[in-house]
């Protein structure tokens, strides 16, 4: 059996002994045995831990108090390269995932996941390949949909998440309303819902909410 060092990190007791656990339970079945070297609950203790043990393996929460492991990503991995990075989250905003993606990390799962996926792609992870959970791809697409939106469309959208008419919005974008019905028509074909209280939800669900949402009230 081979030994891997691992660091968990993440804000929460629960989780980390959570997947200390699983990890143990499965090492026979992976033939590998874990040595867990350290365990953070922020940001700033995750990236001393990596800075001391280099360890093999590091499972890193994205949302931790003093820093982010998002903020700390790039640290973590000029620190000690040849870690395999696994992102371990309850985040699911398509921009958070899509920018995981793009830095290269090798997994990403969601805390509301199995602890069954996790362990049947680690061998993967552990060898240098790359995973990222089904339900998150499916975020991440949907964010990249999103991000197909114009401005005057993301204006449109926020001003309907505040509450404002068809009237309004064009008094305040300075369009008329059969201009605001169209930008609504193609918020619902981009964003593939079939009312307004779908497109709510799904603007609120994938972080679409932005500062215009402030920037338009009267």
């Amino acid at each position: 059996m081979t030994n891997k060092s691992v660091v968990i990190a993440d804000d929460h007791q629960i989780v980390r002994d959570g997947l200390r656990d699983s990890l143990t339970t499965a090492q026979s079945t992976l033939k590998v045995t874990f040595d867990f070297v350290a365990f953070a609950s922020n940001g700033l203790e995750a990236l001393a831990a990596v800075k001391q043990h280099k360890p093999d393996v590091v499972f890193l929460d994205i949302s931790m108090p003093l820093a982010t492991g998002a903020e700390i990503l790039t640290d973590v991995k000029r620190w000690s390269p040849d870690s395999c990075i696994i992102i371990f989250t309850g985040i699911v905003a398509p921009g958070v995932m899509a920018s995981m993606v793009e830095s290269g990390v090798n997994g990403i799962f969601s805390k509301a996941g199995s602890p069954e996926e996790l362990i049947k792609h680690l061998p993967l992870l552990m060898d240098g390949g790359h995973h990222v959970a089904p339900e998150l791809l499916a975020t991440i697409e949907r964010g990249q949909q999103a991000a197909t939106l114009t401005e005057r469309e993301r204006q449109t959208l926020n001003m309907i998440i505040s509450g404002k008419s068809n009237k309004e919005i064009a008094r305040l974008l300075n369009i008329s309303p059969k201009t605001v019905d169209k930008h609504r028509t193609s918020l619902m074909q981009k964003l593939e819902v079939h009312s307004i209280a779908q497109l709510m939800a799904r603007a609120l669900q994938d972080g679409l909410i932005d500062a215009y949402a402030e920037q338009t009230q009267d």
